[in-house]
């Protein structure tokens, strides 16, 4: 009986041990490299200056992230014409894959 008590034990543990490496692999799966987040930062800084240089969209609240290229602008602006020009602005500037423009503009209520 003890022998049994141990063996259950032993398995446990070593299912234990085996489930946590799987699960520590899959956190680093699709992360960046520490050179692609030091892209990521440059272009993200590149369609800010961009953004707060056009007469457009300089008054709007826009936060750019990036991930791997791909381009996300969330905050709000004054009118539609300045979402989509954040957008167009985001999308040409090199480097950049996709934007998703989820700025908010007022609805005129």
């Amino acid at each position: 009986m003890k022998k049994r008590v141990a063996h259950l034990l032993l398995n446990a543990c070593l299912m234990t041990v085996l489930i946590a490496f799987a699960t520590g692999c899959a956190v680093t799966h699709g992360r960046e490299s520490s050179h692609q987040y030091v892209k990521d930062q440059d272009l993200e800084a590149r369609i800010k200056t961009a953004i707060y240089a056009d007469p457009i969209v300089k008054d709007a609240q826009v936060t750019v992230t990036s991930l791997k290229g791909d381009v996300q602008l969330s905050g709000f602006v004054e009118t539609e014409a300045a979402k989509v020009r954040a957008g167009e602005i985001a999308a040409s500037t090199p480097g950049v894959n996709v934007v998703h423009n989820d700025l908010l503009a007022p609805t005129g209520r």
